[in-house]
Formats: structure tokens, sequence, C-alpha cells
């Protein structure tokens, strides 16, 4: 039968299990820090856009294998993250990255075991991204974005925020992240279907980003 999803609890960084997992979490974490605070010059902006305590998909551009850490490490509540199935093939490695928050994906393929997790994440009314862009750079490569985090935003009935990254990642450098306003698609709900709307909203959707993007620069 299908293996049952098991979401690790997120409300902080530790699980409240003792031992190693305790351990595992504190230092991956106090590493991120390390980086997004010392490494990296990271300002935020419109932090206060980020929900306390609801659901909510986290949209940003994808410049950088680490914008992504970068930005959970920015964030006050835990943010979990679909990621390639190819970083979990380490048994260790896997239980890690479970715990921190992240989720095997198929790329290239519709995964249901993905939606699943995906909407139990927003079920428990936790944070969760999606890169509409679906690889680094996406826009910049004339990639077309994916529908998936408008679709899962309106069959989940929880707000997108869009998220505007800039900076180049080398040591020392700035690095600004501007979030957005959230964005409602609860009047679509009877609509998700219609796949020539779902790519509107999406097209939409990144304008936003990139314009979060030109105003951080």
């Amino acid at each position: 039968g299908a293996e049952e999803v098991v979401l690790y609890k997120s409300d902080v960084w530790l699980t409240g299990e003792k031992g190693v997992t305790e351990m595992i979490l504190t230092n991956i974490n106090l590493i991120q820090i390390l980086l997004s605070k010392i490494i990296y010059r990271v300002e935020v902006i419109g932090k206060e856009n980020l929900p306390k305590e609801e659901a909510a998909i986290i949209c940003p551009n994808h410049v950088h294998f680490l914008d992504g850490p970068t930005l959970i490490a920015n964030s006050k509540r835990k943010i979990n993250v679909l990621a390639k199935e190819e970083l979990f093939k380490n048994k260790f490695l896997s239980n890690c990255l479970r715990m921190l928050g992240m989720y095997p994906i198929k790329r290239g393929s519709a995964d249901i075991e993905a939606i699943k997790v995906s909407l139990k994440i927003l079920k428990n009314n936790e944070l969760l991204m999606i890169f509409p862009e679906g690889t680094r750079n996406g826009m910049a490569k004339g990639v077309k974005p994916k529908n998936g985090a408008v679709v899962m935003a309106i069959k989940a009935g929880v707000p997108i925020i869009p998220v505007g990254i800039i900076g180049n990642f080398k040591p020392f450098r700035k690095i600004t992240m501007k979030i957005g306003k959230p964005i409602d698609y609860r009047s679509y709900k009877d609509k998700v279907k219609d796949k020539e709307l779902m790519t509107k909203l999406t097209e939409e959707l990144m304008k936003k980003i990139v314009k979060l993007t030109n105003d951080a620069r």
C-alpha cells in the first residue's frame, strides 16, 4: 500500500524530540543563521506580510541554490520545502532533510505523493515554499512558470506570499529579500480545472515577484 505521509512537528526548529534529532536540528539551524547573518549581509523587507500562525504558500524567484535556505533562516516560522528526490537517496541525509521540513518530489511529473504532502502541510497551518520558475533563473532562461503553486493555493484555500530576491550570493555581499502582501485566491475555488485561467494567474504572480525583485534593487 501507499506509505503514510508523516510530517515532523514544525512550530519551532526543535521538534521536542530528545537526543540526536534535537542536536541535528540545532546545529543545522545555527549554520544557516551564520550563513545568513555573517557570510551574507541579508536584508529582509516586509516581514510583517508573513502570517504568524495561518497557512500560506511562499513563492520566491529562484536565483541560487542557497536562496531557499537563506529565506528559511530569516523566518521566525518553519518553512517547508519540496526538493528533488535525488537528495533523499542517502537514508541519513533523507532523515535530516525531512526533519527540516523538506520533502521529495519527482521533477517533471505529476507526483501524487507531493500533492498529498503539500496539502497536509497546509492543512496543519504551516508554511510551504514553492518556486514557480521550477528551476534556477527560469525567467531569464525563458522557461514557462509552473501553475502548481496557484493550483495548490486554490485547492488548499490559502494565500500566496510572493517574494523577490536580489543578490549574487557571493560571500560578504548584500542580499535583499522583499516579501509582498498575501494574494487571495479563494474566489477561484470552482475554476481550478480551467488551465488557461491558472496560466494567467501564474503569469500575474510572476509579474508581482518580478516587481518585488526590481523594488529590492
